[in-house]
């Protein structure tokens, strides 16, 4: 699959992308372009010859002299840096972030509360397990980390696209990454969970069981990274001007609503496409199709700390949006692709404490673990404490303290004093006081009084009730869907007292349908009294499923139009001009690499071979009518891409006589397969199913199709 970079889109997403620009100059000076530039080593001296070594004669030894020679392979050497542990497997795209009115009662952070500004971010989507070397598709959750350029320093979102995390206590953070990365002994599954390890520590954790769950559902395997929420995981606060403080809980709403993978399609995407969500993510802003996102707080008052059955400090947990709906502050969108992967989305630095103004921490035991481990983790990634220097991390804002030396200082400091106070320098660079014009930080007076002790709050103590809200809250499809990733995770899971400790322990206290579905797969046996055992009820909470987050539009989603020789012309023109309208992206899939012959003799150019795109790339298949049927009956290729766009809940458009396709593949007619004789008779339906995304009402027949 080739990456296609078709021209910005104009309007106003591209005067927005030029308002970017005008706003990210500063970010822009750190880019290099050697276009018509002349090839020179490190120091600047010009290269004559870049193809042979200096040599003691022809056929004589290397010198050691050459210092170009000696110059390109130490840097060569030294190229690979430390990946991360977690979150090794990234994607980046820069954009712009803009506040919406009213936030000032909320916060004084400038970048919250100036709606003249643009604000440059940086986001960078990635999964948790698996290295550099994974696959995109793998059932994980995706980090989703944001870093603002604002005018008063850089604030680090680091969020996840779920809201919760498998442990409450930082200390337990090694053991969990431990036992969720490969083997020790075999370095085997890559960019898996389902291994014995992973799964023994989480039966014996039952505070993961929330997050477990989530990963278990659609929400592992994303259809793409634009599709997907981000949430702050943490209570935070908010500080505004009068130094009132709320807590907040961080949400990234998509614009393009939330779609996801089958788990067949992302089995096969691992391997014919890994790199399908950062493809996906490169060719949308490339094509102008920039991906928006709505960030909101749930707001809690600090007098309500204590008000629900859950504790705010515990990572595990969610705040209901039935309880504290989600408030609008803002909208982020993504408009501009990487020029050096390795200068932005690798070296990029995220901290959760890079924070601003106007902003807080609390007391979350995991949050306050990760203040720490995150710095420290670059020191070692990043070859010393001046990380914040390389360009993709520096503030936009100037930045001046007593701090010099260290591994790769990149600024010349002037001034004899390199401490506070000083008389020598004036005593520059000088505090500035909270309560100045762009004031200094200040952490909020929180009062504490307590013993030092190593003991979890009590509060923490109900591990399963948000994980039977989750379960309970889904649509029926997405229950089916978590019942078939225990099944099919726990089935490679080697030790049986692990399998059954995970369904008796742990999903006997989720949801008892839950379980026993899963035990029936796998042959458990459920003990009578815990068969008799009444659970808790719960309210659900709509805003947990995918049904609640429709697009509002089909714009960037990709159509397969399959054409053979002799295909109608006017049917392709039709379904191209229909999809430039509604912003969608149609691609004309032949038997060949090259263009086929209409049926007026028309030459129909080509955008991919039908064997080398997949119909797992697509959201939706048109099929062509035309003078080939008989062609199109014989071409194994073509009915195999029908049967797996059926088999993955497609909508499948027929057009002419190739609604009899239907009866030949043995479908069976649903409200996902339209056929007719003028595409422009079925646009509307056709829209309508792509908005749904899937046809979940034929999943069950589906399933009896060959993978």
């Amino acid at each position: 699959m080739k990456i296609k970079a078709n021209s910005p889109a104009s309007g106003k997403d591209g005067l927005d992308k030029q308002n970017t620009n005008k706003k990210s100059e500063q970010l822009d000076v750190y880019r290099s372009d050697a276009t018509e530039q002349a090839l020179t080593t490190n120091q600047g001296v010009k290269i004559s010859d870049n193809q042979n070594s200096l040599k003691a004669g022809v056929r004589g030894a290397t010198l050691i002299e050459d210092f170009i020679l000696r110059e390109k392979i130490t840097h060569f050497d030294h190229e690979r840096i430390p990946e991360r542990i977690v979150h090794a497997r990234g994607v980046g795209a820069h954009g712009y972030f803009e506040a919406y009115p009213g936030n000032e009662k909320l916060t004084k952070a400038s970048f919250l509360t100036n709606t003249d500004v643009q604000t440059p971010v940086f986001v960078r989507f990635s999964t948790v397990q698996g290295p550099r070397g994974s696959a995109d598709t793998v059932r994980d959750i995706r980090g989703f980390a944001t870093k603002f350029y604002t005018e008063e320093g850089n604030f680090d979102l680091v969020a996840n696209d779920a809201p919760v995390f498998f442990i409450q206590d930082g200390i337990k953070f090694p053991d969990f990454v431990h036992a969720v990365k490969p083997e020790p002994q075999t370095e085997i599954p890559t960019g898996a969970t389902a291994h014995d390890t992973f799964w023994d520590f989480v039966s014996l954790v039952p505070e993961s069981a929330h997050a477990v769950m989530w990963a278990m559902s659609d929400r592992g395997i994303p259809r793409n990274l634009r599709a997907i929420q981000g949430f702050g995981v943490h209570t935070f606060r908010f500080i505004n001007a009068e130094n009132k403080a709320v807590f907040v809980k961080f949400h990234w709403t998509p614009k393009q609503g939330l779609a996801q993978l089958v788990w067949d399609e992302a089995q096969k995407l691992a391997g014919k496409d890994p790199d399908f969500h950062r493809r996906d993510l490169y060719e949308a802003i490339a094509s102008g199709n920039y991906p928006e996102w709505e960030l909101g707080v749930q707001v809690v008052p600090e007098e309500d700390e204590m008000k629900y059955d859950f504790d705010l400090l515990d990572p595990t947990k969610i705040i209901p949006e039935e309880l504290v709906p989600v408030t609008p502050i803002g909208r982020m969108v993504l408009n501009r692709n990487v020029d050096y992967f390795f200068g932005e989305t690798e070296q990029v630095a995220f901290c959760p404490g890079h924070i601003v103004p106007g902003l807080d921490f609390t007391n979350d035991p995991l949050l306050q673990a990760r203040l720490f481990s995150y710095t420290d983790t670059q020191l070692s990634r990043l070859g010393g404490p001046n990380f914040h220097q390389i360009p993709i991390n520096k503030p936009v804002c100037p930045f001046h303290n007593n701090q010099r030396d260290g591994l790769h200082q990149r600024i010349v400091h002037t001034g004899q004093a390199s401490y506070e106070p000083n008389s020598i320098d004036n005593n520059w660079p000088a505090e500035t006081p909270p309560a100045a014009q762009g004031g200094g930080f200040e952490s909020y007076q929180e009062r504490i009084d307590g013993h030092k002790i190593r003991q979890r709050s009590e509060s923490f103590g109900d591990h399963f009730s948000q994980a039977r809200l989750f379960y309970r809250s889904q649509a029926p499809h997405e229950q089916k869907h978590i019942v078939d990733a225990y099944v099919f995770e726990l089935s490679k899971v080697e030790r049986k007292y692990i399998r059954e400790r995970e369904v008796l322990e742990v999903l006997c206290n989720i949801d008892l349908d839950l379980a026993q579905q899963v035990a029936d797969q796998l042959g458990i046996e459920i003990p009578a009294e815990k068969k008799a055992a009444t659970l808790p009820d719960v309210q659900i909470s709509p805003r947990l499923s995918f049904e609640a987050f429709k697009p509002e539009d089909i714009k960037a989603r990709k159509i397969a139009l399959l054409v053979h020789d002799k295909a109608n012309e006017a049917t392709i023109k039709a379904v191209q001009a229909w999809a430039e309208s509604e912003g969608a992206v149609v691609d004309v899939l032949t038997p060949k690499p090259g263009p086929v012959l209409g049926l007026q003799g028309d030459v129909i150019p080509s955008d991919g071979m039908q064997k080398a795109e997949p119909s797992i790339a697509y959201d939706a298949v048109v099929i062509a009518d035309g003078d080939n049927y008989d062609v199109v009956m014989k071409d194994g290729v073509a009915t195999h891409y029908l049967l797996e766009a059926y088999k993955h809940l497609k909508p499948i458009v027929f057009l002419g006589d190739k609604g009899k396709l239907i009866e030949h593949l043995r479908l069976v007619s649903d409200e996902g397969t339209l056929a007719s004789g003028q595409f422009e008779a079925v646009q509307d339906s056709f829209k309508t199913l792509i908005l749904n995304h899937r046809v979940w009402a034929r999943e069950a027949i589906a399933e009896a199709i060959p993978a």
